[in-house]
Order: C-alpha cells, then structure tokens, then sequence
C-alpha cells in the first residue's frame, strides 16, 4: 500500500481493501515522520536509524561497520554526516548540530535534515578513507574480494585520487584460522564485523580484536579455530578482501559469475540462496536475505554441500540391464522399455503391480509428474516417500538462525504431492506410506508388486540392505544421481538432474512452499525428474509430448497450491558507471 500512496489520486483505480477509505489512507500518510537526506524526503515507520532510512530509499551513504544484522558500534565513522534537527526549545526550528553525526548510530527524528554531500561530510569521507589505506596494500588485481570490495567503491567514489602516504607500509601476515576461512590481516579495516558474528549470531566468540594503534589486528583465540558450523559467514560479511573462502580462492573474477536465486537443496530449513555460476559451472553458494527464514545467513554445510552435482562419478547415460550386463540405450528407448513393461506387468498380474518411492530430494512437480505418471500406468500403484535423512538434533543459534537435523528440503511438498495424486485416483487405491512401510511392503512373501520404480537423488549413497533385499527378483527402474548398490543391477537406470539443473518448489520444515530457479544445465543428457515422467506419459499415449516447466506444472496442480508458492525475487543488479565506446 505504501508505494501506491505516493502517486497522486487520480492514479488510483479502486479504494482500499482492508476497510479504511481513501481519505484515511491519504490523510495517514501525510502524517508518517520523515527526513530530508540531501534534499530528498524520506518517510519512515518506527523506530529507524538515518542510515536504515537511507538504505530504505536507496540513498547511498558509506559504511563499513554496520551490517542489520548486528549491534552497531559507529566505529569506521565514513558515515559521518551533518544533521539538523528541530530544536523543541526553540520553536522546533532547524538546528544544526556542532558536530559530525554517525548516520549509523543516530535516530532519525521527525523534520530532520541529513547532508552527506556537504564540505564537512565530504572532508571526513576522504579523511577516512585516507586513514584507512595508509597501510592497505595494493593488491587488487590479485584479491578476490576484486570487483565487490567496498573498499575499492568507496576509494573511487569518496577518497582521494592519490595518497599523501611516502612512509613505509606495516606488513601484516596472513593466516589460517579455520578449515574454510583464511585471514588476510594486512588488508583487514578493523570493522570488527566477524568479532560482532561470532559473539552474537554464533556465541562461539572464536574471533577477537589483539595489539594496540596501528599493530591492532583481527585473530582467533589459541587453540580455537574458527570451525562453527555457520563460519564462512564472516566472508559474506567482510566488506573487503581480509577474509576469503579456501574453497572459492583464487577459483573465478567475480564479474564473470552469474547468480541464481534458488533454495537450500540439502536441508529442510528452505534457506534461500543465490547460486553463482559461470559456463555451466557453480563456484560457489551465497546466503539470500530473508528475514522470515535464514535472515542474512547460511551454514557451511548449504555453502559447500553442492559440490556432488560437479562428481565425475555422475550418472549421465540412459543404462538398460541385458543379459547381466549394463549397456548405454537411447533415452526414447529407455522410455519405451519401462512403458512396455509396466503395461505388461499390470495385463498380467492386475492392478496393485507396481511401487513407486520418490525421494525428499525432488521437487513437488517431479513427485507430483511422476505419481501422476505411474497412476496412469497402474491405478492402485503404491506410492512412498524415500528415506528421510536425519542427523541429531536442530541446533539453534543465539542469533535465531537454526541448523537442521533433517537433511532433505522437500519431505513434506513430497508428501503433499503424493497425496494429491492419490485423492484424484480411485476411491481404493493404497494411501502412500514411508520408506519403512514401502520396504516392508516389498519384502511380504505375499505382495504383489513386480514392478518397482525408485528415485534418489541425494547428494551420497542413500540405499539400505533392505531396500536392496526388497527389490531383488523384481523388475527395478532406478532414477538417480550417483552410482550406489542398487544402480549396477537396476533393469533400467536412468540419470537424472539435482535441484541446481532444474526449476521447482520445496516445502520446509515450517511448511512453506517456495519456488527456485535453474541455475546451470544438467550433465550430459540428465533430466529432471519430471521431464522423464512426462516423457512416460507420451509413450504410454497418455498425453502429447511436452516440455517439463515448473510453473505451468504448478498451475496444473491447483490453484490452491499455485497460491501458497513464494516466488523469488529478484535483485536489483548495480549499473557499471564506466563508459564503453565501441570499436
């Protein structure tokens, strides 16, 4: 409603919805408090800082120390500004304040005025940003942080075009302060970001501030690295190149990556993410701001568990079983041959022949193309959900954010959808079951399953002995991603894309369902789950040939489910400010 406010009456089509008329909304408006940043009225709610306002209306005032995840301590002062404010003993008329304020630190007050631009403020940005680089290096050009330093923005924009500086540099060393995280002390500010994290988002407090003046540096304490489970935070957070990732170093120039929003594929938090990517490669995985779910962070395990998409162990041929031996099969005639033979199965032996397990890993419209698939195939086929993986217990950090112990993203969209198919089929078909009941299911003398059809999909070996048990002397379709026990004896084996390579939607462990995007093309000739599905269906003569596509997937399930689905939002990408002229 905010944003529609502002436009004048006539743009208005219809009067509010929430039972207030036009005039009320009108008059409220008129009434929030705002400041004037540099000549540009800005209006608040609340309680908010000038810099939160600042930021709110894309006014861009430097800074380096605060971060709105944590406390503030107005410590790097690049954020200085000249404020006026009214002054209640002198008939509320503006006052300017004798000295430099942090925008920071400094609560926005009703008829405020902010200069960032004025001499003053503009004096103490080039001083500080002076200060700041009297000992920095100057080695851009081999610093990852090359191409997102605020450092580097803020010399170009706010600093000086050369330093006063002819005194020699104080070398600091670089170290080694944890299995992911390496310090680069010479570059670092002094911004004291990753001392806030580790005391208040983590409580672990391995980071602190050692040494005095201009031999003050960042450390951990002796005998305890910097190894919490959400620790590669303190690199998203660094505002320049002082603390890197080990495993994104020296790996790709960040102006090349491509970014991707998409969610948490390995756990049942629904942790956004921006997925960056290059020439069909991910390099690395960034935490998405969402302040209902992860707010600005991930864990290391999200961070750095996508590494099993790029295996070379990975499936990436069609395979059919033929006397004992697996040999490569074109993809049409990998479909036609699991068609064929359930149609088979289910003449001969009746309806109820056929299992079908969809693995947590998939997305809700696989679960639901693939149930939808076998349904048609067989009308009382048993539907189950895969195993659950599960790892002790959540863990919760002083900062709200949580580690969960469930380590799949979609067990209950997975669940849902199968539901959805069975309640659209026969009055008496089974009611889907877990892995537990599927297995036991396989493994009763007197089941009449003979066909079985199992998807994996997890990011290492995902069967049991008992699966494997179950399956045997049964005709088994496997679709997954890397090889495990089941997959050198499946009759057919079918690769299949990991949620990086596909669009969908995941349901967390809170229940909310929320869409994500494909950020790299799948491994040779893998598909998507429900891509295969609907290629089943067009052999089977069930429906034409069709492209998978997630949304229109989503609005053949139902409005009802179309509706609850978050989409993602996409960033608003900086403009370069160098021209280009043409050769």
């Amino acid at each position: 409603m905010r944003r529609a406010i502002g436009r004048s009456r006539s743009s208005y089509a219809v009067e509010p919805q929430d039972g207030r008329t036009l005039q009320t909304v009108l008059e409220s408006h008129t009434n929030m408090p705002s400041i004037t940043i540099d000549g540009k009225v800005c209006e608040y709610e609340g309680k908010k800082l000038i810099l939160q306002v600042a930021l709110e209306n894309n006014i861009e005032i430097p800074h380096y120390c605060y971060h709105p995840g944590l406390s503030v301590v107005a410590s790097c002062r690049i954020c200085l500004a000249e404020v006026a404010q009214p002054n209640p003993r002198n008939d509320n008329k503006l006052e300017l304040i004798p000295k430099l304020m942090p925008t920071c630190q400094t609560p926005a007050a009703d008829g405020m005025e902010v200069y960032t631009r004025s001499p003053k403020s503009i004096a103490n940005q080039k001083a500080v940003m002076e200060y700041l680089l009297i000992n920095h290096p100057l080695d851009c050009p081999v610093c990852d942080q090359a191409g997102e330093c605020y450092l580097q923005d803020y010399s170009y924009k706010y600093g000086r075009s050369e330093s006063r500086y002819l005194e020699d540099k104080i070398k600091q060393p670089k170290k080694d302060i944890g299995p992911h995280v390496l310090l680069y002390s010479d570059r670092c500010i002094m911004c004291s970001r990753c001392v806030r994290f580790t005391r208040e988002v983590t409580g672990t407090g391995e980071i602190g501030v050692f040494g005095r003046g201009n031999h003050e540096q960042i450390d951990v304490f002796p005998g305890r690295p910097l190894d919490n489970e959400l620790s590669a935070n303190v690199v998203d957070i660094c505002p320049v190149g002082a603390l890197l990732d080990k495993d994104f170093l020296f790996a790709q120039r960040v102006w090349f990556l491509r970014e991707t929003p998409s969610i948490d594929g390995l756990t049942a938090g629904g942790d956004n993410i921006w997925v960056h990517h290059n020439d069909g490669r991910v390099h690395r995985i960034k935490p998405r701001t969402n302040l209902e779910l992860n707010k600005w962070w991930i864990s290391d395990e999200i961070r750095y568990g996508w590494r099993f998409v790029h295996d070379e162990a990975r499936l990436n041929q069609p395979m059919r079983l033929n006397m004992g031996v697996q040999g490569r099969v074109e993809w049409s005639k990998a479909d036609r041959i699991v068609v064929d033979q359930a149609q088979s199965i289910v003449e001969e032996h009746g309806p109820g022949s056929i299992a079908l397990l969809v693995s947590p890993m998939l997305s809700c419209e696989d679960a639901w193309l693939l149930a939808r698939a076998v349904q048609a195939l067989d009308p009382k086929a048993l539907l189950a959900v895969g195993p659950v993986p599960v790892q002790g217990e959540d863990k919760k950090f002083p900062g709200g954010y949580t580690v969960r112990a469930e380590k799949c993203p979609n067990q209950r969209g997975v669940r849902r959808a199968l539901d959805m198919v069975r309640a659209a089929g026969q009055a008496d078909a089974p009611e889907p079951v877990d892995d537990e009941a599927f297995v036991a299911a396989l493994a009763d003398k007197a089941s009449s399953v003979k066909m079985v059809i199992l998807t994996g999909n997890y990011p290492s070996d995902w069967t049991t002995k008992e699966l494997q048990a179950a399956v045997k002397r049964k005709f088994t379709v496997l679709l997954d991603t890397l090889p495990n026990a089941i997959s050198s004896a499946a009759d057919v084996l079918l690769p299949t894309a990991t949620w990086l390579e596909k669009s969908g939607t995941f349901e967390n462990i809170d229940g909310r369902l929320q869409a994500f995007e494909s950020a790299v093309a799948p491994v040779e000739i893998a598909r998507p789950e429900g891509q295969i599905a609907l290629n089943w269906m067009a052999a089977a003569g069930l429906s034409d040939p069709e492209i998978y596509n997630a949304a229109a997937i989503r609005r053949n399930m139902g409005e009802a489910f179309a509706e609850q689905v978050q989409l993602p939002i996409e960033a608003s990408r900086a403009e370069a400010d160098m021209q280009f002229v043409e050769l």
